[in-house]
């Protein structure tokens, strides 16, 4: 059958629905098929369809919800379904810990061929809402039409300022109110939607790379300092004047109000300037007592409280005595460095972007941390052999990689470094098992720490000690 050929016709009763799947679906099996049910949670029973059907496996939607699970809830957001974030939300947080904690396991069990048994039980998030510290927003005239709305689109109003519907590049959901981000996050967005409109600016057209208005990034700290940042396409200064003025008068909290002008075919703003209208260009974030600037461009962990926890997590780990060499690896703008930096002798940060490096020498500046140093490149190519004898040999490496995990080179590289210990924090526990496939040759893994940052989603951080063979 042809991939992503539609079966309507296709049907079963008194399906039990045994697991769930990354991006939120129910699994269940039916005459040797596995079926990946919308909305579903583990403990239904269901009668469902099957819409789409590949050779082993279909995507289905319930049809009867014969019994409920006594993991079900009801969904809090009136966007759920539609939006692709928050997945779970219609399982409880506790059934979520328990199935995080069980895709940890599941991939170091059945990828690393790790005996799991001392894994710790997950450590859940303090609060399931409003835990976010910064959301990005996109501007569309191609807004997504629910169930029931007008579709001759002639008179329906297209623009939105929201998330990415799922698949789908170009088409938006208009979002009235999001759980992700404390007050006044979605007043701003609502807000500066509604102005834009009323003073007939476009928003952007993805396809023909047309329009006023691209994007709005809002990040929050708990030092109450507030960031927005306005990126314009091929706006008007008038445009500008107009949109960034008005948001200057009306949230007079904001106290970093920065815009960009972004006319490439996409979103990155790493390679664009950005333009203070008001304030600095940075906000700060406090994790104990240290200090942490935060730019536009800056990368800090999203949920700050489950960060803090993470980070102190990692730093037991490592079991510090005060005199150890440590190697940062993945530092981003070194926020585990820094947090580490008084606990031990050195820390030698590296990362690939540069302007994530100036921004952990910032932050070391103003905590007056004299003990760390920084390097930016490819992590395979500056951690070499002349690296390691220009700096020592580690005691502790801590290594952070993005969800791909790290590259083979750099995993052999550590079979020859042979630090005595490695704490390995990792948002992708499948990709985590493969590197620890190759280390486990001369690594015993001691201690497995699951995480959860993100509620109500699929992701889960995974923090694993390991302990060189004796």
């Amino acid at each position: 059958m042809r991939k992503g050929k539609r079966t309507p016709n296709l049907r079963f009763d008194d399906v039990a629905v045994i697991d769930i799947a990354e991006e939120g679906k129910g699994v269940g099996k039916a005459e040797d098929l596995v079926l990946f049910i919308e909305k579903a949670v583990p403990g239904d029973v269901v009668d469902i369809e099957v819409y789409r059907k590949k050779k082993n496996f279909g995507e289905a939607k319930i049809t009867t919800l014969k019994q409920p699970s006594e993991h079900r809830t009801d969904a809090f957001c009136q966007h759920f379904g539609t939006c692709g974030g928050c997945k779970w939300q219609h399982m409880t947080y506790e059934a979520q810990l328990q199935f995080k904690q069980k895709a940890v396991t599941d991939a170091l069990t059945r990828l690393a061929k790790l005996d799991v048994s001392h894994c710790l039980p997950i450590v859940g998030s303090p609060a399931d809402r409003y835990y976010r510290n910064k959301l990005e927003y996109t501007f569309s005239n191609k807004r997504w039409l629910n169930d029931g709305e007008n579709r001759t689109y002639e008179a329906v109003d297209m623009d939105a300022l929201g998330f990415h519907i799922p698949g789908r590049f170009d088409k938006i959901l208009d979002i009235e109110y999001c759980y992700l981000q404390a007050d006044p996050s979605n007043d701003l967005r609502l807000q500066i939607r509604d102005h834009a409109k009323k003073h007939g600016m476009s928003f952007y057209d993805v396809r023909e790379h047309t329009g006023a208005l691209r994007n709005l990034i809002i990040r929050t700290s708990s030092t109450g300092e507030l960031m927005v940042i306005v990126v314009f396409a091929y706006a008007t200064e008038e445009q500008i004047r107009e949109l960034m003025g008005y948001v200057e008068r009306e949230f007079p909290q904001v106290t970093s109000l920065l815009y960009i002008i972004n006319q490439k075919k996409n979103d990155t703003i790493f390679d664009q300037d950005v333009i203070a209208w008001k304030g600095p260009e940075y906000i700060h974030e406090h994790m104990d007592d240290i200090r942490f600037r935060i730019g536009p461009k800056s990368f800090y962990q999203t949920n700050a409280v489950q960060a803090k926890r993470l980070y102190e997590i990692a730093r037991d780990m490592a079991q510090f005595k005060g005199d150890e060499l440590v190697y940062d690896l993945y530092t981003g703008a070194g926020t585990i460095a820094n947090f580490v930096a008084g606990h031990v002798r050195e820390v030698i940060g590296v990362e690939y972007v540069p302007s994530a490096i100036e921004d952990a020498k910032v932050n070391s500046g103003i905590n007056n941390i004299h003990n760390t140093k920084f390097y930016a490149g490819d992590m395979k190519d500056v951690l070499d052999a002349s690296f390691v004898a220009q700096h020592g040999k580690p005691d502790v490496i801590i290594t952070d990689p993005p969800r791909a995990g790290m590259h083979a080179d750099v995993v052999d590289r550590l079979m020859e470094i042979e630090a005595p210990r490695i704490v390995y924090v990792s948002c992708n526990a499948a990709t985590q098992a493969r590197d620890l496939i190759v280390l486990k040759e001369k690594y015993d893994v001691v201690q497995v720490q699951p995480v959860d940052m993100f509620p109500h989603t699929q992701h889960v951080e995974n923090v694993v000690l390991l302990e060189l063979k004796k």
